[in-house]
């Protein structure tokens, strides 16, 4: 497996240095089990599992990772026969902003992934295929109408 990031607090880092366990190694354990080593509760510990989980998709890192798991979505199986575009919709409502169209690169990946187990696609494979189903498509009416990088704030 490749290496993954995680935002373990401080807490959670030292359980896991009071257990001897390596950062590298969570992916190891079931999700209760991880609530025993870090002393969590289950849902941190599914996150966790999620976030490794999801970082095992060839150019998917934590930030998007963190995305699916906003959805509600904790393993890959979970996308199988869903649709890029429209979780990318439904991001960008729960956001409240549209977001780099990267990010529905990544949707469609992460999709094509769960439904073709070990594919070596990366994000960026689905550029082309993105950019025609939204000239076909467009965007829903709701869409947001803030971009993200409008939101950016300048810091010294």
């Amino acid at each position: 497996m490749k290496t993954f990031k995680l935002d373990l607090s401080s807490e959670e880092k030292q359980q896991l240095k009071k257990n001897g366990i390596k950062m590298s190694r969570l992916a190891e354990f079931a999700a209760d089990e991880i609530c025993v080593l870090l002393n969590t509760g289950k849902q941190r510990a599914n996150e966790i599992l999620a976030m490794i989980t999801f970082q095992g998709i060839p150019s998917i890192g934590p930030k998007f990772a963190q995305d699916l798991i906003s959805l509600g979505y904790y393993a890959i199986n979970e996308l199988v026969d869903k649709d890029g575009p429209m979780l990318f919709n439904e991001l960008e409502r729960k956001q409240g902003f549209w977001t780099d169209p990267c990010v529905e690169d990544q949707f469609w990946l992460a999709v094509h992934f769960a439904n073709h187990p070990g594919s070596k696609k990366n994000w960026w494979d689905f550029t082309a295929e993105r950019k025609a189903y939204r000239a076909k498509y467009g965007y829903p009416a709701e869409r947001p109408e803030t971009a993200w990088h409008e939101l950016l704030t300048v810091t010294d």
